[in-house]
């Protein structure tokens, strides 16, 4: 009897530990995907034309606060996608159709896919996703406030 416990035991061990591993795994596998409805994926050179043509444009950090630690873009409102909702979006873009970019830290992230589909879902209509994010602002050597 105590060998078939220690079995029943071992094989769910080694079953919880492989389903673990595969979370891992498969959660580091992760590309955003090409477009959003609702949104339109910019470039960085993109963003700035926008800021420089739009004096309401809001720029949406969709990362945690601990991520922005690291930096972030000049002029970017902190609000993470576990924040973001309707009630949350409208004291920050005061208009449905104020010009609004959301970015996260890249094509790896998905706080900014979310924060995009929420800002739609609220009825937001002119949205624009940075999906390059942080990690493409940062790699073409452009401003980062800290």
């Amino acid at each position: 009897m105590p060998l078939l416990l220690f079995k029943n035991l071992f094989t769910t061990f080694f079953f919880l530990f492989f389903l673990f591993a595969c979370k891992i795994s498969f959660a580091d596998d992760y590309i955003s995907p090409d477009e959003i409805k609702g949104s339109t994926k910019i470039d960085a050179e993109s963003l700035i034309k926008l800021a420089s043509e739009h004096d309401d444009l809001v720029i949406i950090d969709s990362r945690i606060k601990s991520d922005r630690r690291q930096g972030f873009i000049a002029g970017s409102i902190s609000l993470p996608d576990n924040e973001t909702s309707c009630f949350s979006l409208f004291p920050i873009v005061h208009r449905r159709n104020t010009p609004t970019v959301f970015y996260c830290n890249g094509p790896k992230c998905r706080r900014s896919d979310r924060a995009v589909t929420i800002a739609s879902e609220c009825g937001f209509t002119n949205i624009y996703w940075f999906r390059g994010g942080f990690e493409e602002w940062k790699n073409k050597n452009y401003l980062i406030s800290k």
